[in-house]
């Protein structure tokens, strides 16, 4: 009987750890989600940072 309550217990800290590990994966996802959103962002500017340096790279080549 001392063996089920110790299997049950280390399965349930199992699946604790599993939840802990499965929260910040998605807070990770979420983030880059936001990351990627302002990157495109910047790069439909067309008065965005790279655009300006592209210009400016382009006039340089000329």
């Amino acid at each position: 009987m001392t063996w089920i309550f110790a299997a049950v217990g280390l399965a349930t800290a199992g699946l604790a750890v599993l939840a802990v590990l499965a929260v910040r994966v998605s807070a990770a996802a979420r983030g880059l989600g936001a990351e990627l959103d302002r990157a495109r962002r910047r790069l439909n500017r067309p008065d965005g940072e790279l655009h300006a340096d592209n210009r400016t790279m382009r006039a340089g080549h000329r």
